[in-house]
Order: C-alpha cells, then sequence, then structure tokens
C-alpha cells in the first residue's frame, strides 16, 4: 500500500510540473509554445516530431515560460507534436499529452499580421505598470526607465491593437487613463516632458550632461500620439471624454514659445538647473520636423512661423537642402556625406502627420520619404564596403544597437555603415516601399528568425561581419522607439489609420495651412 502511495504521488507530481495550459502555436517558419512556469521546475525541455516520424526529437530547453521553435530545418508546410519535460535536479519527469499544431506558408497579410502583434507585445505585455508607459528598452544598464518619446509611439500602438483586436477598446482607455494620469502629474517644464522617468519614483532620470529637464522633440514625439488617441477616443462615454480633456489640457499647457529662449529657434533642452545652457537648437532635416509642425499649430503658446522657415528650413543649412542625385534619384533635403542621414528621419515625424501628397515650398514629403528609402536601398545593394548579407532583401540602415555591442545613429556612408541592418529601418518604411520592405520581411523572418525573431518579434540588429556563428550575428535587445514604427507604419501602409486620425485634428490643419503646407497641390484648410 506504502508503495502504491508513493508511487501515486510522484505521478501527481509529474503531471503538475507539466500543467494544463501548455499550448502551442504554428506560424510560418516557427512555432510558439507556453505553459504556466512551475516554480519547482529547474528548467524545461523541449521536444517534437512531425507527423511522419515516430520518434520526438529534442529541440532545446529553457527555464522561461515560452519557447519559440523555428522548424524549417524540418521541413515547411508540416503538422508537428510536441512534449514539454519538466527537469527538476537534472531528472526528466513525466510530461502531459503532446499538443499538436502546424506551420504553413504564410500570405503576406498573414506575415504582416504576426509582425505587427508580436511587436505589440513590447508596448501591452511589457508596458511599464506603474507609470502606464513604454520602458526605453530591454536589459537596460540604466534600471527602470520609462521614455516620453518611446511611450508617445507605445500610444500609436494601443489604437492599432484596439483595431486589429488584440485588446479591447476599454483595455486600451483604461491603459491611457493610467498614462495620462501619470504625464499630468509628473515633473513638467514649461509644459514639456523630460526625456526619461524612474519609473518607481515617476521623477526625472538624468538623459545626459544638462538634460534633465524639457526635451521638445520627446514631447512631441509624446504629444503627437496623444492627439491621434483623442481623435481616435471619440465616443460619448465617461472615460473616454475624461481621455480627450486631459489630452486637450496637456496640449495647451505645452509652452512652445518659452523654448525658443526669445529668439527664433527652438531649443531642444531646457533645465531647471542649467536653463537653456546646453543651447542645442533644432534646425532641419532630421526626425524634428514634427516639434516645428507642432510648435506652430499650439493653440495657446504658438511659435511664429518664421521660426519654421528661417530656422528649421534655412537654405543656408547644408544639413537642410540636399537635392543631390543618389544612385539616379534626387533627394530633395537631408545630409549630403551621409545620403540624407538615418532612416528613422523618414519615420518618426510621420507616424501621424500623413506624407501622402503633403508639400511646401521646400520638398514633397511623399517624394522625400520614398527616396530616402530607395537610396537606402540602393547602397546597401552597391555595398561599397563589402560587408556580407548586404542586398535587395537584406537593406535599412538606422539608428540602433551595434552588433556587439553599443548604439549609434548609423547611416549609408564613411564610419557611420559599420554592417549592422536594424529590422526597424525596412518594415517602418513599407508604406513607401512595400514591395522592396516585404522582402527584407522574408528573408529576416525566414532565413534568419531563428536567431533574429523573439518574444517581441524581430531583435534591434543584425551584423553578419562580426562572427561566422549565427547567435554572434544578432543583438538580442528590444527598443522602444525602434519598435513603435514598425507597428504604427505597417498600419499606416494598410490602412492609413494613425495618419487619417493625426490629421483629423484642427490645431494640426490651421497650423499647416500658416505655413503654406499644401495636400495633392491643393491648400489645406480646417473644416
Amino acid at each position: 500500500m506504502r508503495l502504491i502511495l508513493v508511487f501515486f504521488a510522484v505521478l501527481i507530481g509529474s503531471q503538475t510540473y507539466a500543467n494544463n495550459n501548455f499550448k502551442v502555436k504554428g506560424y510560418d517558419s516557427h512555432v510558439e509554445l507556453t505553459w504556466d512556469k512551475d516554480e519547482n521546475v529547474d528548467f524545461y525541455r523541449i521536444y517534437a516530431k512531425t507527423g511522419t516520424e515516430e520518434r520526438f526529437l529534442f529541440r532545446g530547453e529553457t527555464n522561461e515560460d515560452y519557447y519559440l521553435d523555428f522548424v524549417t530545418d524540418l521541413g515547411r508546410n508540416i503538422e508537428l507534436s510536441y512534449k514539454l519535460v519538466p527537469v527538476v535536479d537534472d531528472k526528466e519527469n513525466k510530461a502531459l499529452r503532446p499538443k499538436t499544431t502546424s506551420v504553413h506558408d504564410f500570405t503576406e497579410e498573414e506575415l504582416l499580421d504576426m509582425v505587427q502583434q508580436y511587436t505589440f507585445r513590447y508596448f501591452w505585455e511589457f508596458g511599464e505598470p506603474n507609470t502606464g508607459l513604454s520602458h526605453e528598452r530591454t536589459h537596460s544598464k540604466q534600471g527602470n526607465i520609462v521614455t516620453i518619446g518611446g511611450s508617445g509611439f507605445g500610444v500609436m500602438t494601443l489604437i492599432v491593437g484596439v483595431e486589429r483586436g488584440w485588446i479591447s477598446r476599454q483595455q486600451a482607455v483604461d491603459r491611457l487613463l493610467h498614462a495620462t494620469d501619470f504625464l499630468q502629474n509628473t515633473d513638467r517644464f514649461h509644459g514639456m516632458w523630460a526625456h526619461w522617468y524612474n519609473a518607481e519614483t515617476g521623477t526625472v532620470r538624468e538623459f545626459g550632461k544638462m538634460d534633465n529637464g524639457g526635451d521638445i522633440v520627446e514631447s512631441a514625439f509624446m504629444m503627437q500620439g496623444l492627439l491621434t488617441a483623442k481623435q481616435y477616443f471619440n465616443e460619448d462615454n465617461k472615460k473616454e471624454t475624461q481621455l480627450r480633456d486631459r489630452i486637450t489640457k496637456l496640449w495647451h499647457e505645452m509652452d512652445w514659445a518659452w523654448y525658443t529662449n526669445g529668439g527664433n529657434q527652438l531649443i531642444w533642452h531646457w533645465s531647471p538647473n542649467h536653463g537653456f545652457a546646453k543651447n542645442h537648437g533644432i534646425r532641419g532635416y532630421n526626425e524634428c520636423l514634427i516639434a516645428y509642425i507642432l510648435g506652430v499649430c499650439s493653440p495657446t503658446n504658438p511659435i511664429p512661423e518664421e521660426a519654421y522657415h528661417e530656422s528649421w528650413a534655412g537654405w543656408d543649412n547644408p544639413n537642410f537642402a540636399n537635392y543631390t542625385e543618389y544612385f539616379g534619384m534626387v533627394l530633395p533635403l537631408g545630409n549630403k556625406r551621409w545620403y540624407g542621414g538615418p532612416l528613422f528621419f523618414a519615420h518618426y515625424s510621420y507616424l501621424g502627420l500623413d506624407p501622402r501628397g503633403l508639400s511646401d515650398k521646400y520638398a514633397n514629403y511623399w517624394v522625400q520619404n520614398r527616396r530616402h528609402t530607395l537610396i537606402n536601398r540602393a547602397y546597401c545593394i552597391d555595398n561599397p564596403y563589402g560587408y556580407p548579407g548586404y542586398g535587395e532583401d537584406f537593406w535599412g540602415i538606422t539608428a540602433g544597437d551595434r552588433v556587439p555591442e553599443g548604439y549609434s545613429a548609423h547611416a549609408p556612408g564613411y564610419i557611420r555603415d559599420q554592417g549592422t541592418i536594424t529590422p526597424t529601418a525596412a518594415l517602418s518604411s513599407m508604406p513607401y516601399t512595400p514591395d522592396e520592405s516585404i522582402k527584407v520581411l522574408k528573408n529576416l523572418y525566414r532565413n534568419y528568425g531563428k536567431e533574429l525573431w523573439g518574444p517581441y518579434g524581430f531583435y534591434d540588429g543584425i551584423n553578419l561581419s562580426v562572427s561566422d556563428v549565427p547567435e554572434e550575428q544578432v543583438r538580442k535587445t528590444y527598443i522602444g522607439i525602434d519598435q513603435g514604427p514598425i507597428i504604427i507604419m505597417i498600419e499606416n501602409y494598410r490602412s492609413g489609420l494613425l495618419w487619417e486620425n493625426f490629421m483629423k485634428n484642427q490645431d494640426i490643419l490651421s497650423g499647416l495651412n500658416r505655413l503654406g503646407f499644401k495636400r495633392y497641390g491643393k491648400k489645406i484648410t480646417p473644416q
């Protein structure tokens, strides 16, 4: 009788380790396994077999509660069965009944769904709970930091999440009310937020020397997201009305005029300790266009239109006017030496600001962004430094983590091109170059996904020149400002969702009108 009880206890223990929440889901080239982790288990081993095999094969092991198994070594369009085996004290315990799934060649729409939804997890599942905002990055050496610019991108991803059915409208509104509660109560500087905040304390975290106060570019990225949310969450109920009222108040309290320091140019930073001593004036062309647009569009504390024309867009600024031919294409704006600069210049200001048909006396912004992207691609195909992999389906140079370490604003050209391809570059350019960008998506996922694809989608960087070992070629980090544009710009390509909502704002339309912007050659007029 005692032996029977001991056997029964071991059997129950084994079943407890391999719990009933074990799930498997097949995609195009990989299978995702998830389960509830048992604290008594040291790690888990994963075994799989195809429908034509009799024996389960070892696929890997982990001490996490998920595992991504790239299965192209076993074949494509196949059925698979999986066993999850808990390991305790170096002994395998009995697994429960295997789970079955299948993988099949995804259509382009299915691939876009997958990339968007995986990337969305960074902002939803990895969202910072104390503030309702977004983490600066994974594996941060700075501690638990939230970023204002990346959180502004995160606001826009919530809209996509609702529209695509990943979260409910109520869930998104609750998260945004939590976030705006933090935004209205934390330290602001003449209505502007700092670059970073400590998540636990809610206080400013210094970003750099004399940078512990207002950051108008980060604040512009946040407000671009909030103004988009204000238009999208338009239902006549208590919570959405409260959200819209909060956003309006935050928008009206931003003192753009203060950040000219009595001059005719926006100054990037203001510190309560150092004032304007950093003195970083903002001139084009770069990612900061949205700051000047919002500054002119402000209904309460605007900057003069002359600041845009004389400071941002000055023809005497060698980093603004380009009109140089690269690879048979004339690029209107951007640094000449670096082929227009990092590719995020074509993304950050245009997450909400719709470049389709948008022009002023300096450029057509759809032409600008499409050519900037195509030149970046053509440079990688030309590959003057002979980096391995570069080509029609392996391109995209922008700011991001270097491989194997560090961070850099990568760009085409001497010194700035270091062999690192950043997935956000081509993927966030999807509206401008859909055919070319989808080739990169397929190549990175199907041929490099075993190392490059993780729980929040594509990792931040890949560089084939640093090593012949695949796991050493990938920087397995995520950064909020790289993740956000992937979701948002793919959605703008698919539906124009964020563009259409941001461009409904009457303050924005009025300011663009005063600056002389046109849409498809016609004057922009508020409704």
